[in-house]
Formats: C-alpha cells, structure tokens, sequence
C-alpha cells in the first residue's frame, strides 16, 4: 500500500459519511481542498497578544480552533463557523483570519506546542462545512 493511501480512502469516507447525514438532515454541506498548516500562541508568530483570535475568542491549549485565510470568508468561511477536517476527529471553530496574502488557506491551532506545529508541516486537506 503506498503510503497516505490510507489517509485518502479515510478522507473520502468521512465526506461521504457527511454528505449522508447532510441529505438526511436537509443541510447544505460544502467541501474544499484547503492548504493547512499549524501556529502557537507565541508572540513570534503571532501579536502581542498570542491568545487572543481576531475574531475576540481567547485561546488556550487543546482548543480546537482554526485561522483562515481572507479569501474563505468569501466562501462562507467566517469567525465562528465549525469545520471538520478530514483525518482528524470532532469540528473546528474559525477564531482567527490570516494574513492577508495567503489563499486557501488554514491555520490549525496548536497552542504552545511549537514542535507539534513543525511536525505537522503543511498538508493538503478537505475541510467541510455547513452553509446557513
């Protein structure tokens, strides 16, 4: 088996896993190819105020949150949206935009966990929503 194969077909069965519940359920669920990458609450990477989201949440570790980039919103990706990402359990709560020149783009927090941040890396991912 060639390696992440098994990532793909886990990531193909929660969005259909999803999109059964979404039909039974009469939401409308979108998906997306996001770019995702990890940030800790450190000055370094952040502001002065490493635990404070720009959408106002305060962050702590173990949090499941999320920054995104700008152009998400258009998709209707803003502050307090739930996403999940495929391959890793339970939602993600948007508190956080990035900067302005990244597109497609998520920040998954990790909060002071630099190495966890590092060994994620960036990776290509399935984010799913729910459309009010």
């Amino acid at each position: 088996m060639k390696h992440g194969s098994h990532r793909a077909r886990r990531a193909a069965f929660l969005m259909l896993s999803t999109a059964l519940v979404t039909v039974a359920c009469g939401a409308k669920e979108r998906t997306l190819n996001v770019t995702a990458t990890a940030f800790n609450s450190t000055p370094a990477q952040t502001d002065h105020r490493p635990n404070e989201g720009a959408c106002g949440d305060l962050l702590k570790a173990g949090d499941k949150v999320i920054a995104v980039s700008r152009d998400l919103a258009d998709a209707g990706i803003r502050c307090g949206t739930e996403i999940r990402i495929a391959g890793l359990e339970g939602s993600y709560k948007v508190v956080d935009r990035m900067a302005s020149h990244r597109r497609n783009h998520i920040d998954i927090y990790m909060g002071r966990d630099v190495k966890a941040a590092r060994a994620w890396g960036a990776q290509d991912v399935v984010i799913t929503w729910s459309e009010e």
